[in-house]
């Protein structure tokens, strides 16, 4: 028995040893298989999050021989639990995640097991699956009861009630509009623009309750909205909808509010946009004013889009401060963001050289995005980027011999231009990754 143990521990060793492509698969697997798993960004980093304690707990079972009732959830696979409660996932999809995960964690475990004697083989592999059925018995237990009790207490709070009826909406299916209206106190026959706000660092849900209202606040200030409705999409995000001054069937956007405040879009046209109250913590994605309910689909999926584009550009460590910024800014690259592989082949193939993912690459590029952007006017780019004329010209130069075909990419600026736009937005996971 002991020589079994023994056994157990080094191929224990042996997982640790390529638990970095385990857990790779892991992910790839349970997105590809189980698509309510499939989500943002944001949702898919506490899906690795997750899997990764997940298969170091795994580990630690086999090498440290942990006893049964010691045996503890990891931290993350519990707050993945609540997020997914929260976000009304079923908890059908947590629990087949866990069963892939266990057929995956034993297919790779045996294959580790070649060069043993076929005498310890058996009784090895045996054991292995014995002692990872008691772990994912064990572990799925705790988090199905931590889903269970979040899922009730979502459900019975006032957030919980909201977010069931937003769900019905933004469904698509046949929804009580008159019932949903008065649930709601949210006029659904408004003009909408919808918001997704989420933290730039770590805060508490208390602190997280208190930006999101004063972003309410300031938002129905500075538009003049009729009405604002908060939704917590769960513990880490909320969403939010306003209900913008004016008829139903009148043109709105948030520049049309001469109280708007104005933030820079990303082309630098001066466009007005709804910019952070002063000293925000809180990220924020908005879509286009919309009329109706369709128009309250619609601008929450446009916000969500571009939700997605901020959370691959931050994950990339492009920006630390927050980031406010509305679908016309990035709607072309919100519309492409879905492939990111077929992105990235677009830009390093468009862009050339100038698409390394290096300093000096990097200023030139923006350059250049802005001096396409001006009209290809050098003064013009060198007041928007405070810059001498001739410091312009100079880095337009350069970045234009690093394209595939140098001038001539620019006859017709188009793909470059899109190239990036793309890049601006997606950062370092849309450029080249390497010889």
């Amino acid at each position: 028995m002991e020589a079994q143990r023994a056994l157990v521990r080094q191929v224990g060793d042996r997982v640790a040893e390529s638990q970095e492509a385990l857990v790779e698969g892991l992910v790839q697997d349970i997105r590809a298989q189980i698509g309510a798993l499939d989500q943002e960004a944001a949702a898919r980093s506490l899906l690795e999050a997750s899997i990764t304690e997940n298969v170091v707990a795994a580990i630690n079972f086999l090498r440290q021989g942990i006893e049964p009732d010691q045996l503890e959830a990891p931290t993350a696979a519990l707050a993945y639990a609540r997020v997914l409660a929260q976000r009304d996932v079923p908890q059908s999809a947590l629990i087949r995640a866990y069963r892939i995960g266990h057929q995956r964690f034993l297919d790779h475990t045996f294959a580790l097991l070649d060069d043993l004697p076929a005498a310890d083989r058996v009784p090895v592999c045996v054991e292995l699956v014995r002692l990872s059925g008691q772990f994912i018995d064990l572990i799925c237990e705790q988090v199905g009861r931590t889903y269970e009790r979040e899922r009730d207490r979502w459900v019975a709070s006032r957030s919980g009630v909201r977010q069931r009826w937003v769900t019905d909406l933004l469904g698509g299916g046949p929804v009580d509009r008159a019932a949903a209206a008065r649930a709601l106190r949210y006029p659904l026959d408004a003009v909408h623009l919808a918001c997704t706000l989420w933290p730039a660092a770590r805060m508490t849900t208390f602190d997280l309750v208190a930006a999101v209202d004063d972003v309410r606040a300031h938002a129905v200030s500075a538009l003049g909205a009729r009405a604002a409705l908060v939704v917590p999409t769960d513990e880490y995000e909320a969403r939010l909808w306003l209900a913008l001054p004016g008829p139903p069937n009148a043109p709105a956007s948030p520049s049309s509010s001469t109280s708007a405040t104005a933030s820079s879009s990303a082309s630098g046209s001066g466009s007005a946009y709804l910019g952070a109250p002063e000293g925000s913590p809180l990220h924020a994605a908005f879509g286009r004013p919309g009329t109706g309910l369709g128009g309250f689909r619609t601008s929450a999926r446009q916000a969500a889009r571009v939700r997605e584009i901020l959370g691959t550009r931050l994950g990339s460590g492009a920006a630390a401060a927050p980031l406010w910024v509305h679908y016309d800014q990035a709607a072309p690259v919100a519309l492409m963001a879905g492939d990111l592989p077929a992105v990235r082949d677009f830009v390093t193939s468009t862009l050339g050289a100038l698409a390394a993912a290096g300093a000096r690459e990097a200023v030139l590029r923006d350059t250049l995005r802005v001096f396409l952007d001006r009209h290809r006017g050098h003064a013009a780019t060198a007041r928007a980027m405070s810059l001498h004329r001739n410091s312009v010209q100079y880095r337009v130069h350069r970045a234009t011999a690093l394209l595939p075909h140098g001038e001539r990419d620019l006859a017709d600026d188009f793909n470059v231009r899109a190239a990036l736009l793309a890049v601006h937005w997606l950062g370092d996971a849309v450029l080249a990754t390497g010889p």
